[in-house]
């Protein structure tokens, strides 16, 4: 038995999200349902105007790992944040939902990271993320003794921009298939697919079982124009592929094996921030704990439908109290 189910790693941020309209959106310059990156100063002059937020541990693996701690997982996470204010809050936030998290703070560079999250009435979410101190993991920050200890290590793509995190991700991936782990990861985004298409296909190809993708990033990531082109391309590559696609739910495909996973009802839609994260989490916690790969994709879509019913990417109830038995 391992000490973890779960290691993520990945850009760790603080999430602050808060409501606005259309109006807020154009006055500030924001591409509705997009995500940019901006600078600190960017970052500080737009916190000052929105509303009411809430602000907690975030950026996308910090996100999965607090569904995943929900659900009932024994979760670790590696990140780098800086030792001011905003590190405080991630570190004391991410330990108190139950994640093991030793990355030292850096004490110098630059500050914390955060994602300033505006939601729209519409459910859309506009992400404006000041990436910050995230982008100064390296290899160095691998912690091996964690990627050994745990069952599945997950990889966040939005932290595979700078050339130091592509060495820290292979690093995690030869430690962790040297101790027969599994390594998963997520594409995060279809803009960030297009920015590093090759490196991502070769890191799928070389050292991923477990890919997350919707399907626009499917769709960017091979460069086709529909759905089952992208599903036969996807075939082969990696041991398991999870595709979503919102309200038409899932396709979970493993060799010759394909599980088309209906979505699960949710109660409303009020924002879709975190969605994939979710289920990326119920996918996970479902995989870790002998589920089939049709059963843990449903409790990812469990998980899912949980967190479009309110706002914020964190859920509102324990989401092991969900689960169906088995």
């Amino acid at each position: 038995m391992t000490d973890f189910d779960l290691l993520g790693i990945g850009n760790a941020l603080v999430d602050v999200v808060a409501q606005a309209d259309d109006a807020f959106l154009a006055a500030n310059n924001l591409d509705k349902g997009g995500m940019m990156l901006i600078d600190p100063a960017q970052a500080d002059a737009l916190y000052a105007k929105l509303g009411p937020a809430t602000e907690s541990s975030g950026g996308s693996c910090g996100n999965t790992m607090a569904g995943f701690a929900s659900l009932g997982g024994r979760g670790a996470y590696i990140g780098k944040v800086r030792d001011d204010q905003f590190g405080t809050v991630f570190r004391h936030d991410l330990e108190a939902i139950g994640v093991t998290f030793k990355t030292p703070a850096a004490q110098e560079g630059p500050s914390t990271g955060r994602c300033l999250v505006v939601v729209t009435p519409d459910a859309q979410r506009t992400m404006s993320t000041y990436l910050g101190a995230a982008t100064e993991l390296t290899a160095d920050d691998i912690d091996a003794n964690l990627v050994q200890a745990a069952t599945v290590t997950y990889l966040e793509g939005y932290l595979f921009d700078p050339p130091e995190a592509k060495a820290a991700f292979v690093r995690a991936a030869e430690i962790a298939h040297a101790a027969g782990r599994k390594v998963a990861i997520t594409l995060s985004d279809s803009f960030c697919v297009d920015r590093h298409r090759a490196s991502f296909a070769h890191l799928v190809d070389s050292h991923i079982d477990i890919l997350f993708a919707n399907e626009d990033e499917i769709l960017s990531l091979y460069e086709v124009n529909n759905f089952d082109d992208a599903l036969q391309a996807v075939r082969g590559q990696c041991e398991v592929a999870c595709l979503t696609r919102s309200e038409k739910g899932s396709v979970i495909v493993s060799g010759d094996e394909v599980h088309v996973v209906d979505a699960e009802p949710a109660k409303q839609v009020i924002d879709t921030t975190g969605a994939g994260d979710q289920f990326a989490a119920g996918f996970l916690f479902g995989y870790t704990h002998g589920r089939g790969l049709a059963e843990s994709g449903r409790i990812g879509g469990i998980a899912a439908a949980e967190i479009i019913a309110h706002y914020g990417a964190r859920p509102e109830v324990e989401l092991k109290t969900l689960l169906p038995s088995g």
